[in-house]
């Protein structure tokens, strides 16, 4: 039950976000949920969409650092 509530959250989250006016900070909001999931590849998944589709956004910023750590960290 628990990993079925891990992937209907972030999903629910991700078609949200396609309705709302700032989809980059959206995505990022959603990563940061992931990762406090433990879910770091799904985290890392998205932050990376964020700096293919928003790379200029105040989100890419933070999705750069936090790909930096995550990287960083084993």
């Amino acid at each position: 039950m628990n990993r079925v509530a891990a992937w209907i959250i972030p999903s629910l989250l991700l078609v949200l976000s396609a309705c709302g006016p700032d989809q980059a900070a959206q995505l990022l909001e959603t990563a940061q949920f992931e990762e406090r999931q433990t879910n770091r590849a799904h985290a890392k998944e998205l932050y990376e969409e964020i700096l293919r589709h928003y790379p200029d956004s105040p989100a890419a910023k933070t999705a750069r650092a936090r790909l930096s750590e995550l990287a960083a960290t084993p």
